[in-house]
């Protein structure tokens, strides 16, 4: 790891608040996936990054908080899509903490298997077929990530203009993180 893990005894009164704010937050309730504590007194995986710059940090751990457990998408097209993302920027990280999220929101293991693989896992659901082919462009290879007219009038009549809007936030909100983890070397839990 090229950020060392901030300990809770040697943060700034902001990387504190911020600290506090993660833990009492949703994905500090209850029994959880992601591994959030360092395990000594700090916070693992990409909210270690976040404490480095807390104006930044606030703000990005809100916005994940918010896609997690705030958006209407359902629980098994988030997860497909956190997966794919983390598939598609070779995130072990992301692949690791929502693997077991993905199992407890209904994926099967040959649906995560092929999410893994980087293959159409065939989602029967038209909803998730619509949302998988949407998330598949946008973490693709293509330059710019974007739907045409066509993918675009069947992406918003299948997830509404309010899906399709956090799915997209979703995707990008994983890519950022994916490259965080990536710059700073944080390659597992």
């Amino acid at each position: 790891m090229r950020l060392a893990v901030l300990s809770s005894d040697e943060m700034t009164a902001e990387q504190v608040g911020l600290y506090r704010e993660i833990l009492s937050g949703p994905r500090g309730q209850g029994p959880r996936a992601v591994l959030l504590s360092s395990g000594a007194g700090g916070l693992a995986g990409p909210f270690n990054a976040m404490l480095y710059a807390p104006a930044v940090g606030r703000p990005l751990q809100e916005l994940g908080a918010a896609i997690r457990f705030r958006t209407h998408l359902a629980p098994r097209i988030r997860e497909m899509a956190i997966l794919l993302a983390a598939q598609a920027r070779d995130s072990e990280y992301e692949r690791a903490s929502h693997e077991p999220i993905g199992r407890e929101a209904g994926l099967t293991e040959p649906e995560i298997e092929a999410l893994r693989a980087g293959t159409d896992p065939g989602f029967a659901d038209k909803q998730e077929r619509v949302a998988y082919s949407v998330a598949r462009a946008l973490v693709g290879t293509t330059v710019p990530a974007d739907l045409d007219d066509k993918e675009y009038a069947i992406a918003a009549g299948a997830l509404g203009e309010e899906g399709l809007v956090e799915l997209s936030t979703l995707v990008g909100y994983y890519a950022t993180l994916a490259l965080q983890m990536r710059i700073f070397r944080v390659c597992d839990q």
